[in-house]
């Protein structure tokens, strides 16, 4: 009974409230299987009139737990985090030449967005983007991820040592191949054309911020004018002023306009 017991109540002393079942997953298998049966296996046996085989069952589960928590603790934080979220991430290796190029260029794209002063500002829609956006880069990565197996797959079959109706026969599969990877590079380009109206939103955004300033100026250069040239040439320097900053005010709700467009069409279609 003392195995069992102690890893009941060490485990029940570790549990996550959130995640009840993560909380006891996270001493290892080994222990949980050992606190499930060896209590069970120990009582069948003493049962079976089998004292000194139970102690000895009680014995080798209780180092067995031991060992297992033992190096369940000293289990590095990055290992860990890589077991727990084992199939839910990829890496470098997953993938070769040109899924890793088309990575790279929605990755910039997805930066360049997160990484604008109109997005940083609130202009564009940042509650999608914080949304959107990441579920693109793991679509995206995801289906890059397929397409290097496949072509490592296609690789190892050496098609060059096949004959021509079995190369036939496996034409098909390239050309879905080729499609899917034309279909995630539109998206990449979408991605690519949301980033340049961020871009864009980014300089109109910049001229706001100076056009904002721009009456004390005024007021500043309508001195200067007044203090060195006629009012009738001081008012025209000003008119022309005010309709340049106009210009550049609806050029910034335009910029911005089109950005959040863009960014509403990156939608992900619903699994």
């Amino acid at each position: 009974m003392l195995p069992g017991g102690w890893i009941q109540a060490f485990l029940a002393v570790s549990l996550d409230e959130e995640d009840l079942m993560g909380g006891l997953l996270r001493w290892g298998r080994l222990p949980l299987l050992a606190m499930m049966i060896a209590p069970a296996v120990q009582i069948a046996l003493i049962l079976a009139g089998q004292g000194e085989a139970a102690a000895i069952l009680a014995a080798v589960s209780f180092a067995g737990w031991s060992a297992g928590a033992l190096a369940h603790l000293g289990e590095p934080a990055a290992a860990r985090a890589a077991r727990d979220h084992h199939g839910r991430y990829l890496l470098p290796a997953d993938f070769d030449g040109p899924a890793a190029r088309l990575l790279a260029r929605a990755q910039r794209a997805i930066d360049a967005v997160l990484g604008s002063q109109s997005h940083r500002a609130g202009l564009l829609d940042d509650v999608n983007n914080a949304v959107v956006l990441p579920r693109q880069e793991w679509a995206i990565a995801s289906a890059l991820a397929e397409h290097t197996r496949l072509r490592r797959e296609r690789r190892a079959q050496q098609h060059e040592r096949l004959s021509a109706s079995v190369r036939a026969l496996l034409e098909p599969q390239q050309r879905a191949l080729d499609l899917s990877v034309r279909s995630v590079t539109r998206r990449i380009e979408a991605l690519e054309a949301y980033a340049g109206r961020a871009h864009d939103a980014d300089d109109a955004y910049h001229e706001s911020q100076i056009l904002q300033g721009l009456p004390e100026q005024n007021a500043r250069y309508r001195d200067l004018l007044a203090a060195t040239a006629g009012d009738e040439l001081a008012g025209v320097e000003l008119r022309d002023l005010a309709d340049d900053a106009q210009r550049v005010e609806t050029a910034l709700r335009a910029t911005v306009k089109d950005a959040l467009n863009a960014g509403q069409r990156l939608d992900v279609p619903a699994d």
